[in-house]
């Protein structure tokens, strides 16, 4: 069994940051890719930042230069340090990790958090 659960998020004005933590625990042998999603009201679900094992990162044009993504290894944890945060940035997000549990396989799943609310008043 593997768990996923995201801190951090919060109402903010704008112009102000956020540090989003996503903790992963369980039955794992290793974290592959590790990324932030969010979805805002009535809309899709989107990619907002993404690391590999190897500290690539990616980014949305829309938070890049604004948001930074990291990651622990020896914690298993995922960060997302968003600055200089805009209204539009209001969203539930999402952390997501693909997770080899066993060494017996090398096949890896997808896991999902429950999501935190970012609120970010204008």
């Amino acid at each position: 069994q593997v768990q996923l659960v995201e801190s951090g998020g919060g109402l903010v004005q704008a112009g102000g940051s956020l540090r989003l933590s996503c903790a992963a625990s369980g039955s794992i042998f290793s974290i592959n890719a590790m990324g932030w999603y969010r979805q805002a009201p009535g809309k899709q679900r989107e990619l907002v930042a993404h690391i590999t094992s190897g500290d690539s990162t990616n980014y949305a044009d829309s938070v890049k230069g604004r948001f930074t993504i990291s990651r622990d290894n020896a914690k298993n944890t995922v960060y997302l340090q968003m600055n200089s945060l805009k209204p539009e940035d209001t969203a539930v997000y999402y952390c997501n990790a693909a997770i080899q549990i066993s060494s017996r396989t090398p096949a890896q799943y997808s896991y999902w958090g429950q999501g935190t609310q970012v609120t970010v008043s204008s």
